[in-house]
């Protein structure tokens, strides 16, 4: 039975936990996937460690293996003998992503799974921006479409779980379409975007949200910045940090991020731009590096490479500060340079970096000093499409629609072959077993080596990974529920030491959960719910929208999870029925009400007022980024499927599903 996508937090099945040692007696575990798994490639960076590629490509030649007419502006992925690649078709109100598979010799489709862009702001061909990923246990993949379907699938095409993260979670799309891709985790999956949720996550922000891959069930989610000024897509780079599993990535507030990556908890942030940092990160020798193409915050200049020194201590904001996240100052710096990328990701192979700029050049860096060492024109621009390092050459696709094999040197770039394909390269190429694989927006190509490539690295073994210390805390999973009247939820208790690594499991007869009012909360609001003998919540019968959260103790161990209960449509409000206490400061004689807790998308949107002796619903804007106003007030219908959606207004013009 395919778990229902009504509820990104619905609790599915208590999770089961794989311990390194399968149990005596148990089956060994499968062989790992392999593969060029996600958008950046085994080393997370655009390159790769094969040999044996090749140097020449001509189209109709004998090495242009085959295409297949399919849009796309991202990067296919290889996995066991087969590509999955997330293109479009059609156009207009015909327009559908669709999610393919296909024999990585032939091009012979498998399977596909389309989805409809039921409502959106993209526009023209800026669908499909990012990559399937696949999990290297299990072989399932994952995808994230443009308009925020986030499913999971068999490497047979079987739908495992699917959610909608915009009336979910309040994930917000914007024109440009930079949707990004799932990156998978050790026993999570990690997607992001701006989202506008409630409570505490009400406000708009560029989010980060682990799954478990298996259930679909959130383990965390992280808001480690302020407003976004774009919807960053960045692909994080995980690694070991200090003994935390951590990631780093750039954000849509324009600042460089370090997140644990067991927890969410956002560990230092330093801010350097004044648009959003949309380039993929690398890591050299002690320090991330990362390049945007936006006005930097302390200078008028345009577009800045930096280098971060991972060594350096984090400072703590001030009480009143917000963010209340940790940051860098201006000394963790190691380098800078003048160079501006959109959101073409560098490439990082030795002490150098090779970076395609904004303006259509090939630059190579050296990644200790940040000296630009040369500069090779390729075309008029570059917008998205990263190059790929492989077998000493450069894979460089380019908006234009042109791609180039070059061999780099000491002081330029050997041209080695330019070809010209249909339409434009948003994406980045991906290598495995002899072969290239490019998007265009018009076409899905392959060009290579038929058959078994020799040169394929051979599998490394995973590093050891610290022995797990004390408890400090509980996690619990998962950290947020949608309920209807009279459902009930089941959790996953856990406690985990100061770096987030899982130390145990609790037993529901062990933990004690009381109501909980987070300090911090401008709405005092408790869950109309309670637990049963069996460590059940039960969400209370009544057709009354509540939100809250609840607190775990197991011992002196502490941790909470967050739900809201929603009823089906039909929906009735009665706004007269509010008080208004609240006072904006700017106008302090002006009362309103915040709008209902559990709406999604709501809080800083709307305010209750009184216009001309009514009370209604009336809109604000504390943000032109984001002044279009989508709320969500209902629980989604498992049934429905996002192509069989419509919308109806309300008299303020907020839009509400109505299901077929």
């Amino acid at each position: 039975m395919i778990p229902s996508r009504a509820s990104l937090f619905a609790a599915l099945a208590v999770l089961t936990f794989l311990f390194d040692a399968p149990p005596s007696g148990s089956a060994p575990a499968p062989p790992k996937v392999t593969g060029w798994l996600d958008w950046r490639g085994p080393q997370q960076d655009g390159t790769s460690m094969e040999t044996g590629l090749p140097d020449r490509w001509e189209l109709g030649g004998a090495n242009d293996l085959w295409s297949i007419d399919l849009a796309g502006g991202g990067t296919p992925v290889i996995a066991n003998g087969r590509v999955y690649a997330l293109g479009y078709q059609g156009q207009g109100p015909d327009l559908q992503e669709v999610l393919v598979c296909v024999d990585a010799e032939t091009g012979k489709q498998l399977w596909e799974h389309r989805f409809s862009d039921f409502l959106s702001d993209i526009v023209y061909d800026r669908y499909t921006i990012g990559s399937p990923c696949v999990d290297p246990d299990t072989g399932n993949v994952y995808v994230l479409t443009s308009p925020g379907i986030f499913a999971c699938f068999s490497a047979d095409g079987k739908l495992l779980w699917q959610h909608s993260l915009m009336e979910e979670i309040g994930r917000l799309t914007f024109t440009n379409g930079r949707t990004g891709g799932p990156t998978i985790d050790e026993d999570r999956v990690i997607v992001r975007g701006i989202t506008s949720n409630w409570g505490g996550e009400g406000a708009a922000m560029d989010r980060l949200y682990a799954l478990d891959k298996r259930t679909g069930q959130l383990v965390w989610s992280s808001s480690p910045g302020t407003a976004p000024k774009d919807n960053s897509f960045a692909r994080p780079f995980l690694t070991w940090r200090d003994g935390k599993h951590v990631l780093y990535t750039g954000t849509g507030d324009g600042a460089v991020i370090c997140v644990n990556a067991r927890t969410g908890e956002p560990l230092w942030r330093y801010p350097v731009s004044a648009g959003g940092m949309n380039s993929s990160v690398v890591l050299h020798k002690g320090k991330v590096i990362a390049i945007h193409a936006d006005e930097n915050l302390d200078s008028s200049e345009v577009g800045r490479m930096v280098a971060l020194r991972l060594d350096a201590q984090p400072k703590t904001p001030e009480p009143m500060a917000v963010p209340q996240v940790p940051y860098l100052e201006r000394s963790a710096e190691a380098w800078r340079n003048e160079l501006a990328a959109i959101s073409s990701s560098p490439v990082m192979v030795g002490d150098r970096i090779y970076q395609v700029n904004k303006t259509g050049s090939l630059c190579c860096v050296d990644a200790n000093t940040g000296a630009v060492l040369w500069k090779h024109k390729l075309g008029p621009d570059e917008l998205h499409a990263s190059p790929l390092y492989a077998d000493g050459k450069l894979y460089v696709p380019m908006h234009n629609g042109s791609f180039y094999i070059l061999k780099p040197g000491q002081s330029d770039a050997q041209e080695l072959c330019k070809v010209q394909l249909a339409g434009t390269c948003i994406g980045a190429p991906a290598a495995w077993n002899g072969k290239l694989y490019v998007f265009t927006t018009q076409k899905l190509y392959c060009f290579g080596k038929k058959g078994s490539n020799p040169g394929l690295p051979k599998a490394t073994a995973a590093s050891a990974q610290p022995a797990p210390g004390k408890a400090v805390a509980l996690q619990i999973v998962p950290a947020e529920v949608l309920l209807k009247p009279g459902q009930k939820a089941t959790f996953t208790v856990r406690s985990i030491d100061a770096n987030g690594a899982v130390t145990g499991l609790f037993p529901p007869s062990q933990v004690k959960w009381a109501k909980f009012i987070p300090p911090t909360a401008r709405v005092r609001s408790e869950l109309n719910a309670n637990f049963n003998a069996q460590g059940e919540l039960v969400a209370a019968s009544a057709i009354q929208p509540s939100a809250g959260a609840f607190q775990a103790t197991v011992g002196e161990l502490k941790g909470t999870f967050r739900g809201r209960i929603l009823p089906d449509m039909p929906l009735k409000e009665n706004f007269d029925a509010f008080q208004l206490t609240e006072a904006p400061p700017a106008e302090p004689a002006v009362k309103f009400a915040y709008p209902p807790l559990p709406w999604i998308g709501a809080r800083l949107k709307w305010d209750v007022r009184n216009v001309d002796g009514n009370q209604v619903l009336a809109k604000t804007l504390d943000n032109v980024f984001f002044q279009r106003r989508r709320s969500s007030s209902a629980s989604p219908t498992p049934a429905t499927t996002p192509s069989r959606r419509t919308y109806a207004r309300t008299a303020t013009g907020a839009r509400c599903p109505r299901w077929a």
